[in-house]
């Protein structure tokens, strides 16, 4: 599968596939014949293909030290979710009370009774799982979360169900079972039996019914999620702002229910106009704007962000800096302005600093004297003083 490039620069070596790759082996491949389609199970290469991304004592760490809230996390057992007043309990978080704070002892009676333990959301706040999910973001241009399922021996956390995006099932401690149906109005034909044994990779596209549990061993996997933006999702936004300006927003007639015929005609003349405007509608002006919801939505990730900002007044000329590994930018000209687009920000600089920025893209990483040819030198710490400030760059220990 391709990785889409940044106009003016490329992105980091980390977002080139590389994610993909480690949980599908050949992307291409993937894309071609399982995206979307078919479920794809991988057996591992190494057993400890995902241990640097979570484990069994991550997961007591969360439980017991950082006293997380609900719904960060949850309890399922037989197909069921735990009433969360059964493992959780008050307290005060900043002077101010709370009801919904994890009871550690009580989530382990749970989960040594067969409750499965699931934590959501890893990807805002675990680091390495928020950056494999902005890899496989960058990757497929889809959103991406992470959860993660810790269920004990011999038992059942969901039933069978189908989810509504598609998930990778990375199998990081134990080993589970699953059974994965085709798609339809209830569970089809099954199409994989398979158990997970750790560093395995289940693919699963969404509105495929399946179905895991355990068996002699305890499991702790990862449910990375990837929520699709479909053909859908673009028409149905062109057409939705199409009938908001082009309808009327008169009421219908007085009496519309009793006049069929003054009522087809009217509706008739309605769609009519729909047509004639969705006929008029650019596709890549469609195209260009599904693509920048994507680029506009996938904020830096920010580790280490203090200490580079207390760094800022030290970068001179001969400071070494870098793209932040899964940092966006996009360059656009908008006549003498150049429009910088950071993820969730945009940033607005005079159309001479285009060549300059172009270069901090293309390079892998640069000192701040690289840039003397296009800029003097207070200009060149300007510009990437505040590149820093915004999470595109961060400053390289010297080796």
């Amino acid at each position: 599968m391709p990785t889409p490039a940044s106009p003016g620069g490329s992105e980091p070596e980390a977002t080139a596939g590389g994610a993909l790759a480690r949980c599908v082996g050949d992307p291409d491949r993937f894309a071609r014949e399982h995206w979307g389609r078919a479920p794809l199970h991988r057996p591992a290469a190494d057993a400890a293909g995902f241990a640097d991304l979570f484990s069994l004592g991550d997961v007591d760490r969360i439980l017991s030290s950082t006293t997380p809230r609900w719904p960060a996390f949850r309890l399922v057992k037989d197909g069921r979710q735990l009433d969360p007043r059964t493992y959780t309990r008050p307290g005060r978080v900043g002077g101010q009370p709370v009801d919904d704070l994890a009871d550690p002892g009580l989530v382990y009676e749970h989960f040594h009774a067969g409750a499965t333990i699931v934590l959501q959301s890893l990807h805002r706040f675990w680091p390495p799982l928020a950056r494999l999910a902005r890899d496989l973001e960058l990757a497929l241009t889809h959103p991406v979360q992470v959860n993660a399922y810790v269920t004990p021996p011999a038992a059942r956390g969901l039933g069978v169900h189908h989810d509504t995006h598609d998930v990778f099932v990375l199998q990081v401690h134990g080993r589970k079972r699953w059974d994965v149906h085709e798609a339809g109005a209830g569970p089809g034909r099954r199409l994989l039996e398979t158990e997970l044994a750790p560093g395995d990779c289940l693919y699963i596209p969404r509105r495929f019914p399946h179905a895991a549990w355990t068996a002699a061993t305890a499991s702790v996997h990862l449910t990375v999620g990837v929520v699709p933006v479909t053909w859908a999702d673009v028409a149905r936004r062109a057409v939705t702002a199409v009938v908001e300006d082009a309808l009327s927003g008169e009421p219908l007639p007085v009496g519309f229910a009793a006049d069929p015929a003054a009522l087809t005609a009217g509706v008739a003349a309605q769609l009519g106009e729909l047509r004639r405007r969705l006929d008029k509608l650019d596709p890549g002006v469609l195209a260009a704007g599904a693509a920048d919801r994507f680029w506009s939505s996938r904020p830096p990730i920010l580790d280490g962000q203090l200490q580079q900002l207390l760094g800022l007044e030290a970068i001179g000329q001969a400071t070494v800096v870098r793209r932040r590994p899964g940092a966006t930018c996009r360059l656009r000209r908008r006549g003498d302005r150049l429009e910088v687009l950071l993820g969730d920000r945009a940033l607005h600089m005079p159309a001479r600093l285009a060549p300059a920025m172009r270069e901090v893209l293309d390079r892998d990483r640069l000192a701040v004297a690289d840039l003397a040819g296009h800029l003097d030198p207070q200009s060149r710490l300007v510009l990437v003083r505040r590149l820093v400030r915004e999470g595109l760059l961060e400053t390289v220990a010297p080796a």
